[in-house]
């Protein structure tokens, strides 16, 4: 995550208005249930698009973020200032005292690096959890058929003065995709990068293990809907083994 704050210096500005479409409601519902009267904790919390109105359903909600611009945006927001906010690396999850739930959603797990890296926060969050708290992420499956040649260009949004495309590349062995979103318009062409190294749910499984946790649920999505073969996402809960 070293380059974390040019990623969102760059996407904070179109960042809720490209997301709008994914409504928090489900996932504040069922955070909120896991929390109970206890706090709460968001890795890498972006704009505040789940902290904010997590928070307003009554709990203490802390967020780690490295963007100083995502930051301002979540503080811009009615509600921002009910965040208690880290700005820093969440790998580490530098924060104080012990959360009944700790999050990463929207894959954002998935920014970090490298495998290590991974790992590294995995161990840190269990540090972290209360008696009886959980860890929960949010991720996409991988899915390598989407990349032809290891490579896709995929068209998002066309209106009469504006395209949008995602265009990226497959490193099967690093288990990295590198891309640019690119807007098209009236203003020229404007890039927002995206880089992810993505992690199977076994292998996320093997890191929670790795960090004295165990799987204890695991969903298709924030519906309880059962995880298959066919789900594109899932919704991951470990607590202590």
């Amino acid at each position: 995550m070293s380059d974390a704050n040019s990623y969102g210096q760059t996407w904070a500005p179109i960042y809720d208005e490209t997301f709008a479409a994914k409504d928090p409601t489900e996932t504040v519902a069922v955070l909120r249930a896991l929390a109970g009267s206890g706090r709460a904790l968001e890795l890498g919390s972006g704009t505040g698009r789940i902290a904010i109105p997590l928070a307003a359903t009554g709990i203490t909600v802390h967020a780690i973020e490295a963007s100083e611009a995502m930051v301002s945006r979540m503080r811009a927001k009615v509600g921002g200032d009910a965040v208690k906010v880290t700005q820093g690396d969440f790998t580490q999850v530098a924060v104080e005292g012990e959360f009944a739930v700790i999050f990463v959603v929207f894959s954002t797990l998935f920014a970090l690096p490298n495998q290590g890296a991974q790992v590294t926060c995995f161990r840190n969050v269990a540090q972290r959890l209360a008696p009886g708290g959980v860890f929960v992420v949010e991720a996409f499956v991988p899915d390598p058929t989407r990349f032809d040649g290891h490579q896709r260009v995929q068209v998002n949004r066309i209106e009469p003065q504006r395209v949008e495309l995602a265009v990226s590349r497959h490193d099967p062995v690093e288990q990295r995709v590198t891309g640019q979103h690119v807007v098209l318009g009236d203003q020229g062409v404007k890039l927002y990068p995206v880089e992810v190294r993505y992690a199977w749910p076994t292998e996320l499984d093997l890191m929670a293990q790795l960090a004295g946790l165990r799987l204890r649920e695991r969903w298709s999505d924030w519906q309880r809907r059962p995880f298959t073969a066919t789900s594109p996402t899932h919704v991951s809960i470990y607590e202590r083994a």
